[in-house]
């Protein structure tokens, strides 16, 4: 029998009713002190439906910040916060993975405790306004982050790994991606450094092979994802020979044996033009599970899990206005058109009163 987003499937020892993920999609309503609240469980588990519901990205540390209102793991208030979404997600049947974020540059001082300056392999102001409590504001040059430094943020990883596997989170996928942290190290457009972390791709890789090795070690690698985007511009981000930097990346991700690989196959957020890049080539490299993301429908999402190219389908927008994306795509039913005007801040407008089918 042919496969397709209705088939069951297992990513690592997470086991999954179908193959439509929920992308990871910030909301910025996060209760006081980055504390999930009674209106985020709702909305996680309205979506219980999909195969694997990925959280929204989550800080692992007060220095992790670029957002106002972003839940974070690493205090115990965020903790139990996380608790009950998780539980209410298991208690409809759903999966659920939290993703680890810290971004980097991609911050304002007036986010940060103290007013620090925001931390970046290089002291290399992105273009572009941070997103503040207090509106919009030029994002300030970051402070590069000494080697000697790296370390802690290693173990920050480790100890929000920890906070989410003690919730009862299916699992973490770590967020290399969209042109925070972790990929502000990958990318030479960002990272200029002259020492271990610089350069090569094995050094500019370094980092992120730390980081994943740290939370392998503590939640297993069947219940690690992690993602990247090659070629995604947003933030400011572009690198000089992607193709032959993520080929290098996806390989040394092999060792590992992850339950997935999560990849943005292009651009995202408006961020400009993406690089011409070879995703097929890519993924031929990557021996493991291979979730795909970027402007898949129905029918793409089919072709893809059918071809072998992916699989998993992970779906943004579309979750974000039909909860019940999975019953509509199994039926053709049409869908709720989303409210982007809604889609960053506010309350349950937007966020959790879509119409179900069967409303």
């Amino acid at each position: 029998m042919a496969l397709d987003l209705f088939s069951p499937v297992k990513l690592g020892a997470i086991s999954l009713k179908n193959r439509m993920v929920m992308a990871p999609l910030t909301r910025n309503r996060a209760g006081e002190g980055g504390v999930p609240h009674d209106l985020n469980v709702t909305y996680y588990a309205q979506r219980a439906t999909a195969g694997l519901i990925v959280t929204e990205a989550t800080p692992i540390s007060e220095m992790a910040h670029g957002y106002p209102a972003l839940p974070g793991i690493y205090t115990d208030a965020q903790t139990a916060g996380w608790k009950k979404v998780v539980d209410a997600v298991h208690a409809k049947g759903g999966k659920i993975v939290l993703q680890l974020w810290h971004v980097g540059r991609i911050s304002h001082p007036s986010l940060l405790p103290n007013d620090a300056l925001p931390v970046a392999p290089s002291a290399i102001k992105p273009a572009g306004k941070a997103f503040t409590y207090k509106g919009l504001v030029d994002y300030v040059e970051p402070r590069t982050l000494d080697a000697c430094e790296l370390p802690a943020i290693v173990q920050e990883y480790v100890h929000a790994t920890k906070c989410a596997l003690s919730t009862g989170f299916d699992g973490v996928e770590i967020h290399a991606a969209n042109g925070y942290l972790l990929d502000q190290f990958l990318r030479d457009g960002s990272n200029q450094r002259t020492d271990n972390y610089g350069g090569s791709f094995e050094n500019r890789a370094r980092l992120l092979m730390e980081v994943t090795k740290a939370v392998v070690s503590v939640a297993g690698a069947d219940k690690t994802g992690l993602r990247i985007s090659p070629v995604n511009p947003f933030n400011d981000m572009h690198d000089s020979n992607p193709q032959a930097l993520f080929n290098y990346v996806v390989t040394e991700l092999n060792q590992f044996n992850l339950a997935y690989l999560h990849v943005v196959e292009g651009g995202i957020h408006g961020g400009g033009k993406a690089d011409a890049f070879d995703f097929v080539e890519m993924r031929k490299l990557y021996k493991g599970a291979y979730m795909a993301n970027l402007g898949y429908d129905k029918a793409r999402g089919n072709a893809a899990i059918a071809s072998g190219h992916a699989d998993a389908i992970a779906y943004g927008v579309p979750f974000i206005a039909n909860p019940d994306l999975v019953e509509r795509y199994k039926i053709d039913a049409p869908l709720n058109e989303a409210d982007s005007k809604s889609f960053y801040g506010g309350t349950e407008k937007g966020y959790t009163d879509y119409p179900f089918l069967n409303a």
